[in-house]
């Protein structure tokens, strides 16, 4: 698939965020704000050319490609908790592809987030 943004990697977030169409921006500015919101402590990076969040380890990132956007979330566990409310979204492998036009409810990518956090302070607390 062919990425949004297909010029010179990114730098920063909000390099990668002002090379994308208006409406994928905006939809992906949503998901990092409330990243941000469930996780202020969290690092925000741009790692294999795409925002990452990191604390403790990898929490989440999330991209833009020619037709979807997606939320990697890393974890198969929290994606099989949450299927119910992510039953109208496509997920492949970890990740939940959604559009502009149909994002994902900030109170999910919260709920997502907070797992992802709780999941690397224990794997953290058991090493």
């Amino acid at each position: 698939m062919e990425k949004a943004a297909k010029t010179i990697p990114a730098k920063t977030v909000d390099e990668y965020l002002r090379a994308l169409p208006e409406a994928m921006r905006t939809a992906l500015e949503t998901i990092r704000q409330s990243i941000k919101a469930a996780a202020p402590q969290a690092e925000e990076v741009i790692s294999y050319r795409i925002p990452t969040y990191k604390y403790r380890g990898p929490l989440v990132h999330f991209a833009a490609f020619k037709d979807h956007c997606s939320l990697i979330v890393v974890s198969k566990s929290i994606l099989e908790i949450l299927e119910q409310e992510l039953q109208s979204y496509k997920i492949s492998g970890t990740t939940i592809h959604f559009s502009p036009e149909k994002p994902l409810p900030v109170s999910l990518v919260k709920k997502i987030v907070e797992a992802r956090i709780e999941e690397n302070e224990d794997r953290n607390a058991a090493n």
